[in-house]
């Protein structure tokens, strides 16, 4: 059947892990502190702030041992060293680079075949989504200000964690729903293999994303594109 809607992950597909692991994660790691002090009273924040004390129960009985989460600066950076894909992390982060982008200290970064490809689709007729352990403003501020311009005008949803874990096919059986399609006829392109597993799972076509040298080690089933100009050109 064809293919009408094309879910896409962010890190390593649409955008350069380096973007991610040494420009927005470095910047929210250096203004954590600053900003839970300036927003103390906003209420999104303290929300965020009550979601991290839970994850931070849960570690306590979990057998880990956190920092304190009276020190919320630390336990972020705690979390943030182990790439904890938390909801309320990430919701935090987001606002923080939102801050950055509006500052003009930040941009968004994508592949040079990103951009003509998701024009492309949606002169296709197709729709374009994003999954993202990023949460839904950190994925909208990234396609907002890229070099090629806004990419926002060509994309339908955005999706983080709230919708689910990326690994678990119940995930993508939402996403479907949410965007009114049968995952029949949707693709998910991501560089991960768990991630893709678990689309294919949900009855989701798959392409493995590795771009340069980022190759998977162990057989994975999927097939493999190294540039987005090899979808539907």
């Amino acid at each position: 059947m064809p293919t009408k809607t094309i879910l896409l992950d962010i890190e390593g597909t649409t955008t350069p892990v380096e973007f991610v692991t040494e420009v927005l994660f470095p910047y929210a790691r250096q203004r954590i502190e600053t900003f839970l002090r300036e927003h103390s009273s906003d209420p999104s924040v303290r929300a965020d702030i009550e979601a991290l004390k839970q994850d931070h129960a849960q570690d306590v009985e979990q057998g880990l041992s956190p920092p304190p989460i009276a020190e919320v600066t630390r336990y972020v950076h705690w979390l943030m060293d182990r790439d904890r894909k938390s909801t309320s992390l990430k919701a935090l982060q987001g606002k923080i680079w939102e801050a950055g982008y509006r500052a003009g200290e930040l941009r968004g970064e994508v592949y040079d075949d990103v951009p003509r490809a998701i024009e492309r689709w949606r002169w296709q007729n197709r729709e374009i989504a994003i999954f993202s352990s990023g949460s839904v403003l950190a994925q909208k501020l990234l396609f907002s200000s890229t070099q090629a311009g806004d990419l926002t005008r060509f994309i339908c949803g955005y999706f983080d964690t709230t919708t689910g874990p990326k690994r678990e096919p119940e995930s993508y059986r939402r996403i479907a729903q949410a965007v009114g399609a049968e995952p029949s006829v949707m693709l998910f392109i991501s560089d991960t293999v768990p991630e893709a597993n678990a689309a294919r799972s949900a009855g989701i076509d798959t392409l493995l994303c590795v771009r340069g040298a980022r190759s998977p080690s162990e057989p994975h089933g999927h097939a493999a594109i190294r540039s987005f100009d090899e979808v539907f050109p």
